[in-house]
């Protein structure tokens, strides 16, 4: 075969993914028609094939060192790769993680766009591409605090596994505490709400600073709730925000 050509040249066009196998290998039986099949069903890229032991030079060249061997190409460059038979569902998964999307320059462009009118654009890029996972995560976190429920329902399809779990388990929580509704006199409930009124008026930093103080006074009450919000906050922020950086350590003081 002509790899350069049929391979190298045409990702140009569109990705390719490289199956290295041979006749001999039983996990490459197994993978194979799985691949196939993924191949018709998404329509999105082109399966080749490359018998090992035909295409010897190919296995040297692309240090093929175990068998099946599967590699991502796009615009004539390896993108990613991975060794063994896996089930249908984690090469689906595979598949999603490293497939070049044209929908990540897109979302970029409205994220990066004017202040006004970017609500608008994005609500209707998640309604054209609701399978999209970082268009939904980008409304979700958008629309958070003040439409908690939605924004929980936005990210409702995202499971365990995903590199986008932890965003979306930090969503989730802060989500539950915007909807904390119990109402007492109790000093940790008053911090919760303290805490909860100052989120929903975007002011993160007394927001987080009453979580703290609510840990502080019993960071178990409503289910960990307290405690459970200040790590929410810190994963939804990002370690490199003020805010994490501020009141991470009063945190894990407030914790002991």
């Amino acid at each position: 075969m002509d790899f350069e050509k049929e391979v190298l040249e045409q990702s140009r066009q569109q990705p390719i993914l490289v199956d290295f196998w041979a006749p001999w290998c039983g996990p490459c039986q197994f993978l194979g028609p799985v691949l196939e099949e993924l191949e018709q069903a998404q329509e999105k890229w082109k399966l080749v094939k490359v018998n090992t032991d035909e295409h010897q030079e190919l296995g040297a060249k692309y240090g093929i060192r175990g068998i099946p061997d599967v590699r991502l190409f796009a615009d004539g460059q390896e993108l990613a790769k991975f060794t063994g038979a896996l089930p249908k569902h984690e090469v689906e998964k595979w598949l999603a993680e490293h497939l070049p999307d044209e929908r990540h320059a897109q979302l970029e462009g409205i994220l990066q766009g004017k202040e006004e009118g970017r609500f608008d654009a994005l609500e209707q890029f998640v309604a054209t591409n609701p399978d999209f996972v970082p268009g939904c995560l980008a409304l979700a976190r958008l629309i958070l605090w003040n439409s908690p429920e939605e924004a929980t329902s936005l990210v409702s399809n995202i499971h365990p596994g995903d590199k986008h779990f932890d965003t979306t388990e930090a969503i989730k929580t802060l989500a539950d505490l915007l909807q904390f509704a119990e109402d007492s006199d109790i000093p940790v409930v008053q911090k919760i709400q303290e805490a909860k009124a100052q989120v929903q008026a975007n002011n993160l930093e007394a927001g987080t600073e009453c979580l703290i103080e609510a840990v502080a006074l019993d960071k178990s009450y409503a289910e960990d709730l307290p405690r459970k919000a200040c790590i929410a906050m810190f994963n939804f922020l990002g370690p490199d925000h003020e805010v994490t950086q501020t009141y991470r350590r009063r945190f894990d003081m407030a914790l002991y």
